[in-house]
């Protein structure tokens, strides 16, 4: 097998010029109304004209999402959509997951090359084969697979690309088929709009219990509630505790995807894409994460041994805490694969993103995108798609030039004075 690809968000494109930035081989992408994760696209078709210019001058591989379940009154605009994509952008495939979907592209884009969205749930070599004999020629596995089914699949069907997600949100139902969005919000997700309802504080309650909830919201004083315990019709007398502290209960939040450690093993399993999860994911995010698969991917192909300290780069990032996701088995009860707290972990926040370099002919002096609480004299944590170092924040301005002693998130940017040598796109953060 040749080199896997490193494959990577593109939410907008400023997210789309810092994947390019810091390394990844190929881009999928999609407009509002066609794709995943619509509510949080940003593509105009300006911007998306202007992002696939820069894929091609940089060689890299773009892929375009059409990957939701359209309903009847959609159907003409996916004609509109794909006679446009044919015509405008001339993607390297297109990314799709209902069967209507892929006739239409059949009819009015035959020359398209066709990847399977993880969003059609293909677990068996048996339906890899029969997609790939409706023309798909590449299939993005669902997360729920484990490693030996990977495996299988390649040995059954070894004409046919693997595409499998690396890092990222785990689903509380198979790859996004959950109906909790869609009942509680009116937002489907399967129509790229998942309001992620899996991730929200709730609270479990008895008769006894609600009537202690009803007096403590009258007298507004805290008062113990009953424990809780579940128990599954099919399971009688395994009784599962259900915890509860201030902020709730989170009986479906799941622990991120990490498979930094794992690339060796699925690409001798015959993996050939390596994929990103996060189009709503913010620049650090990204540019954290591509950086570290990045380097594990080369380190891999040059033979090396894996880099432990990759695992911490990426804790740097906001995150649930990690598991393997399913490639060695189910994840197991308990702290295994469930995140029972509100906020998100990581050991460093992200405080802005260079912008402009050597303001007024000083060297040293950088206007900065800030995005949380800063002061004067700070010690930042600076990281390019080169190197990370620590430089104290010896002075801050505003953008007329007036001294400030702090700066915070949301009130633009600001000036700061660090060290020579630091490019535009580079990422600020400090340990937490």
């Amino acid at each position: 097998m040749k080199k896997p690809e490193l494959l990577v968000p593109a939410g907008n494109l400023a997210k789309l010029k810092i994947g390019l930035q810091y390394g990844a081989d190929a881009f999928y992408l999609g407009m509002p109304s066609f794709s995943m994760r619509s509510r949080i696209n940003n593509f105009t078709e300006g911007s998306l004209l202007e992002g696939v210019n820069l894929i091609r001058e940089a060689g890299k591989t773009l892929y375009v999402t059409m990957n939701i379940y359209p309903r009847g009154n959609k159907v003409d605009a996916f004609v509109k959509h794909i006679k446009y994509i044919r015509e405008k952008i001339k993607p390297d495939a297109l990314i799709v997951a209902d069967p209507g979907v892929m006739e239409l592209i059949k009819e009015h884009y035959p020359e398209a090359v066709i990847h399977m969205s993880v969003q059609a749930n293909i677990l068996n070599y048996r339906a890899v084969d029969f997609w790939h004999k409706q023309g798909a020629e590449r299939i993005i596995l669902p997360r729920e697979l484990m490693l030996k089914e990977i495996q299988e699949i390649h040995e059954k069907v070894p004409e046919v690309e693997l595409e499998t997600f690396v890092h990222g949100a785990i689903c509380m139902a198979y790859s996004g088929r959950c109906l909790l969005s869609n009942y509680m919000t009116g937002r489907d997700s399967n129509q790229g709009i998942c309001a992620h309802s899996c991730r929200w504080k709730y609270r479990l309650h008895n008769d006894e219990s609600m009537k202690e909830r009803v007096e403590e919201l009258k007298e507004k004083a805290d008062q113990e509630e009953d424990q809780i315990l579940l128990e599954e019709e099919k399971r009688p007398g395994e009784f599962m505790a259900t915890e509860e502290d201030e902020h709730g209960t989170y009986i479906m939040n799941s622990k991120d995807m990490c498979m930094l450690p794992h690339l060796k093993e699925l690409y001798d399993a015959g993996v050939c894409s390596f994929k990103v999860e996060g189009r709503n994911k913010t620049v650090h995010y990204l540019s954290t994460v591509v950086k570290a698969y990045r380097k594990a991917i080369d380190d891999m192909m040059d033979g090396k041994e894996f880099d432990k300290s990759l695992v911490s780069q990426v804790k740097k990032t906001a995150n649930r805490g990690f598991i393997p996701g399913f490639l060695y088995g189910f994840p197991g009860k308990g702290d295994d694969v469930y995140y029972d707290e509100n906020a998100p972990l990581q050991t460093h926040k992200f405080m802005g993103v260079v912008r402009k370099v050597e303001v007024n002919g000083e060297k040293d002096l950088y206007e900065v995108d800030i995005r949380n609480r800063l002061e004067k004299g700070s010690v930042v944590e600076v990281m390019t798609s080169e190197d990370e170092f620590e430089v104290e924040v010896s002075e801050m301005f505003d953008l007329q030039g007036e001294s400030v002693d702090a700066v915070h998130g949301g009130a633009g940017n600001k000036l700061l004075r660090l060290r020579e040598g630091i490019p535009v796109e580079a990422m600020v953060r400090v340990q937490i």
